[in-house]
């Protein structure tokens, strides 16, 4: 007669012959099997993800040139990205699309201006509410911040209490880019720094919270850190012991340097050419300490790097290293600034480490800052179909074989120019609606300094095409694969079906969101 079949019989049956060794040996086997099937049925932990994001460090010019630790730790340990853009070069609306994944005119922070809002509360009701953080916190990420938000924040009275959704820790700070004598909201709660390096130096303050939030955080969950240093912004205040370094370094004299812009945009037609000493001076003096201010982001950069390998992290984090937009220094003779449509203003740095990236990569995709959002989103797991972002993940790029992608062939820059209503006193031959204004009457920024382009980046083609909205309808266009310092505006020499060609492109991109400004023809 058969045994029972159901298992407490079979239970029955197998104890009747527990001193049995082939039976002893059977249990044991399906307790081992029993074991790894439970394991194999236990998610793994998502990786780990820190974002580093510079203020205002370019690439074109060198930028990167004297932070070692940073291209070592992470350039050469995964990959670095030689055709990585900001979408608009300013920082504001640049950290807005970091943020969102999306272009300024579909979070519509336009500028750095509370007018153009900047973390107004149009931009806390809407964008903000929504942005990746909080997709992160439901994934049960630990989520850490420091340093420089958005430009207007805490700005207005109350505004220190007002912590972005999606943050765990918060320590941000309050307005633009500071060194010392700064006011951070700390989950809320207003506090003030002052002018001690010890206790308040911002760069290396964010480095050791962030040293203090690995070492406090829960070990079951994954965690994110979004660590936003103020170098190389201005007033590029140095580290003490790195205010004496790179004495003989001078802004790079090559490409457009101090080249007139003859046949380019009218505020690009007015600085004095070439610039007087004064200007090439202060500029050269301006390049330098920029220089200095970024060995205390390479410092920071090593001691996360040996905190990660200290607490056996390292190997499931991916580390991003980037800026919100480059930076000129003397470039068509314009001193110092961003804000314009040239290469040295939008492409950025972008270098990226982690699980399943191999070393020492070079990779030419173009990638905007606005695919930031969507690529950490997929690295923690989050189906990005059900996300409202412009950009694409380059997850695939970096790791083929974690997910499948696609390049895209042209993209989107477009700005919203800044101006003051009355005469800058700096400047007054040029009347009205212009700002950042320098003594020898050159103004980096108008209010008709507001442009779109069309960028072209694939194989066949590296071209530039943009349009102004001002009085003139102006456009330039560039051919970058002959002409890389964009020296000559060839829109006269185009044949008049390609700029009707990238006319229509620039009008479906400039009204795009979301899947359609990733498949527009």
């Amino acid at each position: 007669m058969a045994g029972p079949r159901s298992g407490a019989g079979a239970g029955a049956t197998v104890t009747r012959h527990r001193g049995h060794p082939a039976a002893a040996t059977l249990l044991t086997l399906l307790s081992a099997l029993l074991t790894c099937c439970v394991r194999c049925a236990e998610p793994s932990k998502p990786s780990n993800i820190i974002l580093i994001l510079a203020d205002d460090q370019d690439v074109q010019l060198g930028g990167m040139t004297p932070m070692k630790k940073t291209r070592t730790m992470i350039g050469e340990a995964g990959a670095t990205f030689v055709n990585a853009f900001t979408v608009t070069p300013l920082c504001c609306p640049s950290r807005s699309s970091i943020l969102t994944g999306q272009y300024p005119h579909n979070h519509e922070v336009r500028n750095n201006s509370l007018s153009g809002n900047c973390s107004s509360p149009l931009w806390q009701k809407g964008p903000e509410s929504e942005a990746f953080p909080t997709y992160l916190l439901k994934q049960k990420y630990q989520t850490f911040f420091a340093g420089k938000y958005l430009n207007q924040y805490g700005k207005k009275d109350g505004d220190v209490s007002h912590v972005p959704p999606g943050w765990d820790q918060w320590n941000a700070l309050v307005g633009n880019s500071q060194y010392y004598n700064y006011t951070l909201s700390v989950n809320g709660k207003e506090e003030k720094h002052g002018d001690s390096y010890e206790k308040d130096y911002l760069t290396d303050l964010i480095a050791n919270r962030s040293l203090n939030f690995l070492d406090n955080r829960s070990p079951q969950h994954p965690f994110f850190l979004m660590l936003a240093p103020p170098a190389p912004h201005s007033p590029w205040t140095a580290a003490p012991q790195y205010q004496k370094v790179f004495d003989d370094v001078k802004a790079p004299r090559d490409g457009s340097f101090d080249k007139p812009g003859k046949d380019k945009h009218w505020l690009l037609r007015q600085p004095v050419n070439p610039m007087p000493s004064s200007s090439v001076s202060f500029l050269d003096n301006a390049y330098r300490q920029r220089w200095q201010t970024l060995l205390s982001v390479d410092d920071m950069v090593e001691l996360l790097v040996n905190k990660l390998t200290s607490i056996k992290e390292l190997d499931n984090t991916y580390i991003i290293y980037t800026s919100d937009n480059g930076y000129h220094t003397g470039q068509f003779s314009l001193p110092i600034d961003k804000r314009q449509l040239y290469e040295f203003d939008i492409r950025i740095p972008l270098m990226v480490r982690g699980p399943g990236i191999k070393p020492n990569q070079t990779l030419k995709a173009p990638v905007l800052n606005i695919d930031l959002a969507p690529t950490i989103l997929d690295i923690s797991g989050v189906d990005l179909s059900t996300v409202n972002v412009d950009g694409q993940s380059f997850l695939a790029q970096m790791a083929p074989s974690l997910r499948n992608g696609t390049e895209r062939p042209f993209f989107l820059v477009e700005y919203t120019g800044e101006g003051h209503a009355t005469t800058d006193p700096a400047c007054p031959k040029l009347g009205p609606g212009l700002s950042q204004c320098f003594p020898d009457c050159v103004c980096e920024d108008a209010f008709n300094n507001t442009y779109a382009c069309v960028r072209t980046l694939d194989k066949e083609h590296d071209m530039q095409y943009c349009e102004f909205a001002d009085s003139e309808s102006f456009v330039e266009v560039y051919n970058l694969a002959s002409d890389p310092y964009q020296l000559e505006n060839i829109v006269k020499k185009v044949d008049p079906a390609v700029l009707q060609a990238m006319n229509q492109r620039l009008i479906k991109l400039q009204s795009c969101e979301g899947d359609s400004c990733r498949n527009i023809k």
